[in-house]
């Protein structure tokens, strides 16, 4: 899928992808390993995303909506509850009993939030900034993927500016590991 554009195409194409993810997880039988490798890839996506959103995304919209506030806690609390699941998640095997529950809790609770994302934040978002600005934002959460961690740290801030500095250096962490174990790169 093609990325680009604003912050809201940037990020839905994101949901985009995840979603296939994830159907590809549930088209497969449960104890596959094949869905431990698919899941290891969502977890990636998801933590890069939310790392890119908190950084970026969240000030926006605290800047532009007039109950940013509470809007950008409650999507903040959203993504600490899926990424205390993502690290549930990340020392069990497809064949454990529990990855499936996780696994379906998950994407309950990620289909949910880009489901209130997409319907209701981002829609209030284009109407309230200019469309530079969209753009603007579009270029930060690309540069801000790229270094973002690509495991779960639910205990990390998850609020400018300390998540600004600290992202960085857990992402540089996290993709050193990823190198040597493979994780995220399935065949």
């Amino acid at each position: 899928m093609g990325h680009g554009g604003n912050v809201i195409d940037e990020l839905t194409t994101d949901h985009r992808e995840v979603d296939e993810i994830f159907g590809r997880i549930e088209a497969l039988p449960p104890g596959d390993a094949r869905r431990k490798e698919l899941a290891e890839e969502a977890v990636i996506e998801l933590v890069r995303h939310s790392v890119a959103e908190e950084m970026h995304l969240y000030p926006a919209v605290r800047q532009y909506l007039p109950d940013g506030d509470s809007i950008a806690d409650k999507e903040i609390e959203d993504h600490t509850s899926a990424e205390r699941t993502m690290k549930q998640l990340e020392s069990l095997e497809a064949d454990d009993p529990d990855f499936d529950r996780l696994i379906g809790t998950l994407m309950r609770e990620i289909r949910l939030h880009v489901d209130d994302e997409e319907n209701n934040l981002f829609p209030r978002l284009r109407a309230a900034a200019d469309a530079e600005e969209l753009d603007r934002l579009g270029d930060k959460v690309r540069q801000a993927k790229q270094t973002a961690p690509t495991r779960p740290h639910p205990a990390s801030p998850s609020k400018p500016p300390a998540n600004k500095l600290l992202a960085p250096g857990a992402g540089l962490v996290d993709r050193a590991r990823d190198a040597l174990t493979g994780r995220g790169k399935s065949s």
